[in-house]
């Protein structure tokens, strides 16, 4: 029970095949008392139906893209519990014809949305987050190999992920003082709804899974266990850090 008389929330959780539910069920499995947010009405409807499963956590209505939503997130947070321990950031987003080619190709737009949605949101969130962490707290994110190496068709979501690990390298520390730790989980390819939208995805899954150093898959299991890890107190001294849970593929030439 490592989370036994914790409060967070969860973002970005779509379906039950998404790492960030993997992370759910075993923060409440742990103990932890969850909220979870859906961007719309049928995602929500979604949420509510895996939310039966962990103990209807609470369930709040949130797009990061609108300053007014993070605010009104975090207000019904203070009033429900008044304090939050954790805060689990799993939002990635670019348009599909940005995710295919080259990354030369890469419009104004598409590079805003990406970075907006992928990385300056863990930002906000945070800002929001930080008057309910009075006495500490801890922050993760999900990142991949892309944000530091050319991975063909990641394109502007590799150079998105590069700028929130930046990111979690700055909030760790403004918040180190505070108390508060930030760390990414750097997951291997696994197939969810948001890896379906990368061209090739299946080949880069066979080519990691032949040169990993394990020579397997990476599993949303071990993504969340890495990820409670991180959020509970065993991970007290750990911040400002990229942890990757990949089999070792990170390690390896190619």
């Amino acid at each position: 029970m490592l989370m036994k008389g914790k409060r967070g929330l969860v973002v970005g959780v779509a379906n039950k095949w998404s790492i960030a539910w993997a992370i759910t069920q075993k923060l409440a499995a742990e103990g932890a008392e969850l909220a979870l947010t859906y961007q719309n009405e049928r995602l929500g409807k979604n949420l509510r139906e895996l939310g039966a499963e962990i103990g209807d956590p609470m369930l709040i209505p949130l797009d990061v893209t609108s300053d007014k939503q993070i605010v009104m997130c975090f207000e019904l947070l203070k009033r429900v519990w008044g304090n939050l321990d954790f805060l689990v950031h799993a939002v990635a987003f670019a348009p599909r014809e940005a995710l295919d080619g080259e990354y030369v190709t890469t419009t104004r737009e598409d590079f805003r949305i990406a970075h907006d949605i992928s990385s300056y949101s863990l930002t906000a969130l945070t800002h929001s987050a930080l008057p309910l962490m009075s006495e500490g707290g801890s922050i993760i994110t999900l990142s991949y190999l892309g944000a530091e190496r050319a991975i063909p068709n990641y394109n502007v979501m590799g150079v998105a992920k590069a700028s929130l690990e930046a990111s979690v390298r700055y909030l760790a520390a403004d918040l180190g003082p505070k108390a508060i730790r930030v760390n990414a989980v750097s997951a291997g390819p696994i197939k969810t709804l948001a890896a379906s939208g990368i061209a090739g995805f299946g080949t880069k899954q066979r080519h990691h899974r032949n040169r990993a150093p394990l020579r397997r898959d990476t599993d949303a299991e071990e993504v969340a266990d890495a990820s409670v890890f991180l959020l509970s107190s065993m991970g007290r001294g750990i911040t400002g850090q990229v942890l990757y849970v990949d089999g070792g593929y990170c390690i390896m030439g190619d």
